[in-house]
Formats: structure tokens, sequence, C-alpha cells
């Protein structure tokens, strides 16, 4: 271990001199620099923040423990990058919303499939998404990020919940941010448990079902079977 950080201090002094140490300026050094980062992703899915390690990225991506350093400072550094990436991809519109298509769904119909798109993608990244809420309890950067994943869905839930406020179709009481505020941290945080922690054993399709019928009777919503129009 001491030889592993004495190679990696060495590597970092050398490639601090380097002009091209600001980052990759050429297609060549872009294709480098997602190699690291898509190799850091398997490790530190793999081996956890604090077990992973810069010269098992650097291997991971085929590449010199020293051409490490010639785009990221730190270990820290490069989570960062793999952190904001994964929140991107939560973040990522649905197909049918990209699409156009699915604008004549109830708005029952339309929390169920936003429950789902999260879930789903969670799920996928469920190593990942545990080390980042880890690592986000400590470190601003990463928090950061995970505030700005949850501020974008509760915005956008903010805003639907005032429409159906509008159409008379929700308890016009209710704070739509708050709301919005307080279900998001619900849906998020069951995540994290089921899915990361385990904390429970739960069939995908009823988990998704029972959080659309918690967001819904929460909003004051007729009951689905009813059904209403779309705001």
């Amino acid at each position: 271990m001491a030889d592993v950080r004495a190679r990696e201090r060495t590597t970092r002094r050398a490639a601090s001199k380097n002009p091209d140490k600001a980052g990759p300026r050429t297609p060549k050094g872009e294709q480098t620099r997602a190699q690291l980062v898509a190799a850091a992703k398997t490790v530190f899915e793999r081996d956890g923040f604090l077990g992973a390690r810069i010269v098992d990225i650097a291997e991971t991506a085929s590449l010199a423990t020293g051409s490490f350093y010639h785009y990221f400072d730190s270990k820290e550094q490069i989570f960062r990058e793999v952190a904001q990436l994964q929140e991107q991809r939560l973040t990522a519109p649905p197909e049918s919303a990209a699409t156009g298509r699915g604008n004549g769904r109830t708005a029952w119909e339309r929390i169920r499939l936003a429950n789902r798109h999260y879930l789903v993608r969670y799920e996928k990244e469920a190593a990942l998404m545990g080390v980042i809420e880890q690592v986000s309890r400590y470190d601003n950067e990463v928090n950061g990020a995970r505030m700005a994943t949850m501020k974008h869905f509760v915005e956008r839930a903010a805003r639907s919940i005032r429409q159906l406020q509008a159409a008379g179709l929700a308890d016009t009481r209710l704070n739509a941010s708050m709301a919005s505020d307080a279900l998001g941290a619900m849906v998020a945080r069951f995540a994290e448990q089921w899915l990361v922690q385990g904390y429970r054993t739960y069939d995908f399709d009823d988990a998704v079902e029972q959080l659309t019928r918690l967001w819904g009777n929460a909003l004051g919503l007729v009951p689905e079977k009813v059904g209403e129009p779309n705001p």
C-alpha cells in the first residue's frame, strides 16, 4: 500500500508540470478522459468510495497511473464527475416526454409514469447510487448534485400540482412547493432504503403502485376508477 501511494505521489507531481493538465484538447484526449470516467464508475461501484484507488481506476481504463493526473487532480474530483453524470441520467426525460407522446394521460397515469421512470433508473444504477448517497453526506459538491436532482423533480411536480389545483382536481389548501418537496423526499428515501440498503423486499410494480397511491391520496385527487380530465 505504501508503494502504491508513493507511485501515485510521484506521478501526480509529474503530471502537475504538464501543460495539458487543464483537460483534453483533442478528440483523443476527450476519449481518454471518458475512459477514465467509465473506469472510475466501475471501480466506485465495486469498491465504494473509500476503497477505490486511483491506480485501480487507471488499470481498469487500461492506462498508466500518470495518465489519470493529466485529467483529474484527485479521486474526489473524478467521483464528482461520475456522480454528476448519474444525476443527469436520473433527470433525463422519459422517452414518452421526449417524443411528445402520452399527452392525453390522466393525472394518476402521469404520477405513475414519473414514479416508475425514477425507480427504474435508480434500480439500474443502485450500486453507484449507494456510493453517491454515502458521499453526499459529507461532500458538498456531490450533495449539491443530489439536491439539484431533487430540485429538478420537485419543481416539475410543483408545476403539475398547481395545474391540478387550478383545474379543481387537487386539494387547493396544499402548498404546491411544500407538497412536492415532501412527496419527492418520500420517493427518494424509499428508493434508497429499498434498492440500496435492502431494507425490505418489494415487487417492483407494487412499489410503483403504492407510491402512486400515496401521491394521489396526499394531493386529494378523485379516485382513479372515476377518472378525471387531463388539465
